[in-house]
């Protein structure tokens, strides 16, 4: 009995030495900058010389503050509009390349293109693509007459709100098409047989054994995408700035202006912390949500 009990705390400390490592990372990496974000935001503070304590008043400010509540509400609208699209045109690709079609192995790697090009790749391309005076794409239009003029994509608040969002779908489509992907082939072929004898159609096996097969998945990509892009920045700044009247503003440009502009990094954190929360709300709600439908 001793023996057993010593070989068993012989394995524990064994575990605890090889997670130990992955704990420490985790620590320096995720929680430290964390509870250091937090504890910034209680000051007034430019992290050299200079540390008021103010507490919570930066986070009272900002959720009184009808600017912060605009900005959020653009940055909520941008994150769903583009989460949609990715699931959409993701999912639609990924039953695509799901089945026996021909040259599946070159299409899935140009496919998946999109996603290994760099944030500022793909803003550089689509500011070409979107300009007024040499773009692809007012030269498209014009070539097939649906235009008489360009069309000034950055100088409209909805044109330059909708064109982001398209640039921001075409990148990351790609990580919602993988994972659903594999989620379609981790799918029994046995159930499809079972369905094909009782009758069911291509619809009815979408949505009896396709789609309750992919929920798990679907769940993971949505949270996964909705943080991403709800706290993105690189693609909107270099595309718009925010602009034009803030109508791409998201949150991440503002806590950028705040922080290295302004050099407001108290400010800047408060913001950086609500932001967290907002996401780390939706992750709780939507896996209860998901939860519960397949319950």
């Amino acid at each position: 009995m001793a023996r057993s009990s010593k070989v068993a705390a012989s394995q524990q400390r064994a575990g605890l030495g090889f997670v130990s490592p992955s704990v420490l990372v985790l620590l320096a990496l995720v929680v430290y900058p964390l509870f250091y974000g937090f504890y910034i935001s209680m000051f007034k503070t430019n992290l050299r010389n200079m540390w008021n304590f103010v507490g919570l008043k930066y986070f009272v400010q900002a959720l009184s503050d009808s600017d912060f509540i605009h900005t959020i509400s653009v940055t909520l609208l941008f994150a769903v509009l583009v989460v949609a699209g990715n699931l959409l045109l993701g999912t639609a690709l990924a039953l695509l390349l799901n089945t026996n079609i021909r040259f599946r192995v070159v299409l899935r790697a140009i496919l998946i293109l999109p996603w290994l090009f760099p944030d500022v790749v793909v803003a550089i391309l689509f500011k070409w693509i979107y300009d007024p005076l040499y773009g692809l794409l007012n030269f498209a239009l014009t070539s097939v007459h649906l235009i008489d003029h360009p069309i000034v994509w950055f100088g409209d608040s909805n044109l330059a709100f909708s064109a982001v969002v398209l640039s921001c779908i075409w990148k990351g489509y790609p990580l919602v098409m993988i994972l659903v992907l594999a989620g379609l082939q981790s799918i029994p072929k046995d159930r499809y047989e079972a369905a094909q004898l009782d009758g069911a159609g291509l619809a009815n096996q979408f949505r009896y054994v396709t789609f309750p097969g992919l929920v798990p998945v679907l769940a993971v990509s949505v949270i996964l995408d909705f943080v991403w892009w709800f706290k993105h920045f690189t693609i909107v700044w270099l595309m718009t700035a925010g602009g034009p009247i803030d109508a791409t503003k998201v949150v991440s440009i503002d806590i950028y202006r705040i922080a290295f502009t302004n050099f407001d990094f108290g400010r800047a954190a408060a913001l950086a912390v609500i932001v967290f929360f907002i996401c780390l709300a939706f992750s709780i709600v939507y896996r209860r949500l998901v939860r519960d439908t397949e319950v």
